[in-house]
């Protein structure tokens, strides 16, 4: 009993410390720097829906790239979007930069965005496709970083969203749901060579994606992202991801936009990736507590012991924020508490139904063309989340 529970304690704690150890490591040490020779002419592809907080700064980002040769290529899927007016005058005030905005929609998918890229790929001058969600705010070298990453057996090249200047509380939640778990994960995934795609960025190579079956291939999925790491993997390629991310600014939030976005990424996971979904459970310092308070009723351990452990576990995020330069203040500590409190929650109400709803878009396997019969229904345009 008592090695149970200390295998029980220990083994999330070493799975904890090793990952924040591997993504921390990722920003401690300078990564490749590609050649000038190494910098191909770049199609830089922008979906939008709708206008968010910080749509003119993220957008305006587009323009701002120290690198020597790009486009960029804006997606809207009707001329009364929103956003389309910051487009055409942040276009113009960037003549430098060759731009454009196409309108339209394709619908071959049940993936709103996805139908909102097509006439993009299709205009894009260029071989290497760089898809890049609305609000996420660009680097001075984020062509530069996505191009150095790329390795003779990479497939695709991505990067989740780290979250950036929450606007209060629950805006910090959804930053610690980000930072220090979800990019926290994949870093450390990558770094053991198990990259996954989210969709914030893609980088393809065109030919890698053709070969792939497309956009159309990437429809497959509840969302591209568990679609597009499938396509890699299936031509013996790897995902890779940037090995520092890039900036999604929060913003304020509300508890049920939290939960919502959280819960609808969960069933994506889990409809993607069923086995490694079911270990997501080991998240967050609860199975680590009940070894140790299992070890305390024994009288194996000190009560004291309790508070000692959440102080390392946390000190541990902490340490991995301030390295990264992620939010690391103490209204951002409370935050990790509450996030790791919603954690089971939400693992156990992702088994609740299968379905998602994605900006005015339901969407359910059953729904999704290539996963069973039928189309989504009740879509509209889409651009990022």
């Amino acid at each position: 009993m008592v090695l149970g529970l200390l295998a029980l304690l220990l083994v999330p704690l070493a799975i904890h410390l090793a990952s924040a150890a591997l993504a921390g490591w990722r920003y401690v040490t300078p990564g490749p720097q590609p050649t000038r020779r190494g910098k191909p002419f770049l199609s830089l592809i922008r979906p939008v829906c709708g206008r968010d907080a910080f749509d003119e700064e993220t957008l305006r980002s587009s323009f701002r790239q120290a690198y020597p040769a790009y486009e960029v290529i804006f997606c809207a899927a009707r001329e009364t979007d929103p956003a389309v007016p910051l487009l055409r005058r942040l276009i113009a005030e960037h003549p430098h930069v060759p731009a454009q905005l196409l309108i339209g929609e394709t619908r071959l998918t049940g993936n709103p965005k996805l139908n909102n890229l097509f006439k993009g790929i299709a205009a894009a001058q260029s071989d290497g496709l760089v898809m890049t969600d609305s609000n996420l705010l660009l680097d001075r070298d984020y062509l530069t970083r996505l191009v150095a990453t790329w390795r003779e057996d990479t497939g695709l090249v991505s990067a989740p969203p780290v979250g950036s200047r929450p606007g209060n509380f629950w805006g910090a939640v959804e930053c610690a749901f980000l930072n220090s778990s979800q990019g926290r994960w994949q870093l450390a995934a990558d770094s053991l060579g198990l990259g996954f795609a989210q969709g914030k960025t893609l980088f393809w190579k065109r030919a890698v994606l053709e070969s792939g079956g497309g956009l159309e291939a990437l429809g497959r999925n509840l969302a591209e992202d568990v679609a597009s790491t499938k396509l890699v993997r299936a031509q013996g390629l790897k995902v890779r991801l940037a090995r520092r991310l890039f900036a999604q600014p929060i913003g304020k939030r509300q508890a049920r936009a939290v939960w919502d976005r959280q819960l609808r990424w969960s069933r994506v996971r889990r409809d993607g990736f069923p086995g490694l979904f079911m270990g997501e459970i080991v998240q967050g310092p609860l199975l680590s507590l009940v070894g140790l308070a299992g070890l305390v009723s024994v009288g194996v351990a000190s009560f004291w012991t309790l508070p000692l452990l959440l102080a390392l576990w946390y000190a541990v995020e902490w340490a991995l924020c301030r390295v990264a330069g992620w939010p690391a203040a103490p209204r951002d500590i409370a935050a990790m508490l509450v996030r790791d409190l919603l954690l089971p929650a939400i693992w156990v109400a992702t088994w609740a139904g299968r379905g998602i709803s994605w900006r005015g878009t339901d969407m359910a396997p059953d729904m999704v063309p290539g996963m069973a019969s039928g189309n989504a229904a009740k879509s509209t345009a889409g651009a990022a989340e």
